[in-house]
């Protein structure tokens, strides 16, 4: 049986979560529908989305990838979104022959094109291996958007558009961020009218 401490501490971790999303401000917000037209202009353009992070970061990059090309709330047609995390061999080679600060910056180099928007995710904001991929992505043209916590760290310096969670506290920044993707693809798919 659940006793009242238990109760009463999962209730703290929900309170917590909800006071993060709630405390999301006017230019965050702002950023999200940002980032939204972007996509969809990239997508109209027959661009395509690049998603990458590390651990919880990478399943949040994943999980929206596949909103995307499955479907989020409407039936429609695949959208063009991928993840740069999921081709483990491309991972170990790059970090082996060269270090792991590389694993996306090299394939950002093989795969972004100016028409492209990337999205690097780090809760910290201090992942190298993002950031480096981030810088990688506007040095190719394309739109280069970080989904960080409170701060942003070194991504602010490193991308076109900083969404940072007000928090620093990880499992919370994770929560905002998936939140913050599902409202991302329910713009995307409104805005192309899917």
């Amino acid at each position: 049986m659940v006793n009242r401490e238990q109760i009463a501490r999962v209730r703290r971790e929900l309170e917590e979560s909800v006071a993060v999303t709630r405390g999301w401000s006017d230019e965050l917000i702002g950023g999200v529908f940002e980032l939204a037209r972007r996509v969809g202009e990239a997508l109209r353009g027959r661009g395509k989305l690049v998603l990458f992070g590390n651990g919880g970061s990478a399943a949040d990059a994943q999980h929206i990838a596949a909103e995307l090309i499955g479907r989020y709330r409407r039936e429609r047609g695949p959208l063009r979104a991928m993840v740069l995390h999921g081709n483990t061999s491309a991972l170990t080679a790059i970090a082996n022959d060269y270090e792991w600060d590389a694993v996306f910056e090299r394939q950002i180099h093989a795969w972004i094109e100016p028409q492209d928007v990337a999205i690097g995710i780090t809760t910290s904001g201090n992942s190298m291996n993002v950031i480096r991929g981030l810088r990688a992505a506007r040095q190719r043209g394309a739109f280069a958007a970080a989904l960080t916590g409170e701060g942003g760290g070194q991504c602010l310096a490193a991308c076109d558009l900083l969404l940072a969670i007000p928090s620093k506290v990880t499992p919370r920044i994770q929560e905002s961020h998936i939140t913050l993707g599902h409202i991302l693809c329910g713009l995307v798919e409104e805005s192309l009218g899917a």
